[in-house]
């Protein structure tokens, strides 16, 4: 490329009579005279003749110079062959749709600056090789090339990395050896900067690592499924925020011209898009699809609402027309992701179809590990396992088809990789899996007593999912009736009595379908729905359940039973509402002699039992009666349950009522 010389003045010389021969690489050597180059410093003032400070000033400026020509030339270093000063050979258009991202664009800006190399990971999708090219699109002057490599496989990169040759026009460029090709592409790379290289689809990080190994000088950027990144810095592309899908995909769908504010975006339009990008869950590729279809056939909006509602996955399947870099539509490029988990490990296929039967939301781990016995024999011995449960896990992770956090031990998974992956299963294996999730929810939910409300509370999303696909499919397993009863009743302690009514009643309904009409079990949906019928002052709805769940437990468990009082007592607490005293007195007195001989007289339900009691001597004046019975009782919870139980503060509560009324009646 020829010789940059930039003469700086040392010492006192005769500058302007001075040549000098020097080589030239394809004329051979030449003669030149300094008389004809400008010098840093003039000839007059050398610098063994300037001060510390001014000799500082002129060395600044040379290096300056310096700085400017190697930029200038495309290299900091020497390099062989009459390299191009710039080198673009992006294969995708700009997207004019872009929307949002900046948050990202700035964090990945300082990583690269800041690591040299970075990696856009996520779901396949969610928009990782659209954001890389519109970071080379916005940095484009702050790199003097911008290479684009495909990074699916070896070979693709490979025969990229032979297309980078000929473009910098690299003597190698037609050599046989394709290696040799890369090297050349390599040494290329180490010796210059201000490059930028762009992975795309580099989902295997061990195919790429010999590719990029030891270049340093310039910029590196991946996109990839792979969560684990190992060393490079990985920032993960999410689904778009409610507000950002709604401006691209009316901007994709050419309702709108310009990437203006959601909030100024008119109302209908808003309200009507909104839908959409919910029920898309903000994947940028389905919009795009779905702003494709609205823009080609002028459905508008609310057509396409309810077309996809009837019609979802064949949506789905529509060829992304115009996705740049992403020509499989949304539903291939999650069954080829499908497809090649199951061959590497069939139990984290079947770890993933599991997941499509829950929430998406905030998987609990437990509900796996703890529920293994009932998930089949592939995934079941897997999840039970921690090591081989990880193992799966990493491999769903390798496509982002899943995100864990390891805070919470939970998972979450795309709504749309959800439907996709029930799509593609047939009816009896449908049926399998919604049996088995039944199953694993039913062993796993704890009994929702106070001590277990917190995972009780965790495991509430899942367990109303499954309560919800239970009356929908109209499942009829014993199981179900359980998880229905269980989550109805934590409902129903909270205090939210609408949610827990209609899985009381379903409950009721499939116990009565698949067991004995004198089942205790039918007998606890009974006494539950009474319960709670009870609660909102429905009594006379109570009353014949009631009725009907102690004739069971007589006939059933016999007279003398635990549960047996259970249902005297409630009857008790019915009727006392009512203020039929002459019929409570003698339930409550049956109901305290069963518990003390059946559980003990210290247990918590006869604590209960001498607290039902007492109210009852209170309602009537009888204070006296009243008093012992409390007292009692509190010992008994403040033993059995702790002092901060609610139970035992309604208790004391009770008792300090008591006495005031006592004191009050004294006075």
């Amino acid at each position: 490329r020829g010789v940059i010389i930039l003469p700086v003045i040392v010492r006192h010389c005769l500058f302007n009579e001075t040549t000098f021969k020097y080589p030239d690489p394809v004329n051979g050597p030449k003669e030149l005279s300094l008389a004809k180059l400008q010098s840093a410093n003039s000839p007059t003032t050398p610098l063994n003749s300037l001060s510390e400070h001014e000799q500082d000033k002129i060395l600044l400026e040379v290096a300056q110079r310096l700085l400017k020509i190697l930029h200038q030339s495309g290299s900091a270093q020497p390099s062989t062959g009459n390299t191009p000063k710039t080198v673009w050979n992006i294969p995708f258009e700009r997207n004019p749709f872009f929307t949002g991202r900046e948050e990202m664009l700035a964090e990945i800006r300082e990583a690269l600056v800041s690591n040299g190399i970075a990696a856009f990971t996520g779901l396949g999708g969610i928009g990782k090789t659209q954001t890389a090219l519109e970071y080379a699109c916005r940095q484009k002057d702050d790199y003097q090339q911008i290479f684009w490599s495909k990074a699916e496989s070896k070979e693709s990169l490979i025969s990229d990395f032979a297309q980078l040759a000929s473009l910098l026009n690299l003597p190698e460029k037609d050599a046989k050896d394709q290696q040799e090709i890369v090297k050349a592409v390599q040494r290329w790379l180490q010796r210059h900067d201000h490059w930028l290289l762009i992975l795309d689809n580099a989902d295997d990080l061990s195919l790429t690592s010999p590719f990029i190994q030891g270049l340093q000088s310039g910029h590196i950027l991946l996109t990839t499924r792979a969560q684990a990144t190992g060393t490079i810095l990985g920032i993960e592309v999410k689904k778009l925020p409610d507000p950002e899908g709604t401006v691209f995909l009316l901007r994709r769908a050419k309702l709108i011209t310009k990437n203006i504010s959601y909030e100024i975006v008119p109302q209908e339009l808003r309200d009507q898009s909104l839908a959409i990008v919910r029920e898309l869950d903000g994947l940028p590729l389905a919009l795009d699809q779905a702003g494709a279809y609205i823009e080609t056939t002028h459905c508008g909006l609310a057509a396409y609402f309810e077309l996809y509602q009837s019609h979802g996955i064949e949506l789905l399947k529509e060829r992304g027309l115009f996705a740049p870099g992403h020509p499989d539509p949304v539903a291939t490029t999650w069954i080829l992701s499908f497809q090649k988990i199951e061959q590497a490990n069939p139990a984290a296929a079947e770890l993933l179809r599991f997941c499509a039967f829950l929430h998406p939301d905030s998987i609990p781990e437990e509900l796996i590990t703890e529920g293994a016995s009932e998930l089949g024999p592939v995934l079941g011995p897997v999840a039970e396992n921690a090591l081989s449960f990880n193992n799966a896990i990493g491999d769903i992770l390798k496509f982002s088809l899943i995100h864990r956090d390891m805070n919470t031990h939970t998972l979450e998974i795309h709504r749309l990789v959800q439907s996709v992956i029930l799509k593609s299963l047939d009816g009896e294996i449908h049926q399998q899996w919604n049996e088995r999730f039944i199953r694993a929810m039913d062993h796993v939910f704890p009994s929702p007593e106070f001590e277990n409300w917190p995972q009780c509370e965790r495991l509430l999303v899942q367990a109303q999912h499954c309560t919800s696909m239970i009356i929908t499919n109209d499942l009829r397993l014993q199981e179900g009736a359980r998880i229905l009863n269980q989550t109805a009743f934590y409902v129903f302690l909270r205090a939210r009595y609408a949610e827990a009514e209609p899985l009381y009643q379903r409950a009721l309904a499939i116990n009565e379908q698949v067991l004995e009409p004198t089942h205790p079990e039918v007998a606890t949906s009974l006494n539950n729905l009474g319960l709670l019928y009870k609660n909102q002052g429905q009594y006379a709805d109570a009353d014949p359940l009631y009725q009907r769940a102690l004739a069971i437990r007589e006939q059933t468990l016999g007279p003398t039973h635990p549960e047996v009082a259970t249902s005297l007592n409630n009857l008790g607490v019915l009727y006392a509402a009512q203020e039929r005293y002459s019929d409570v007195e003698p339930l409550y007195q049956r109901t305290l002699h069963i518990q003390e001989t059946s559980l003990g007289h210290n247990h918590p339900d006869v604590g209960q039992s001498l607290n039902n009691l007492a109210c009852l001597y209170v309602a009537q004046g009888r204070y006296a009666d009243a008093e012992p019975l409390y007292q009692r009782a509190l010992a008994i919870l403040e033993k059995s349950l702790g002092l901060e139980h609610p139970n035992t503060k309604t208790f004391r509560e009770n008792y300090e009522g008591l006495l005031k009324k006592m004191e009050d009646d004294k006075d």
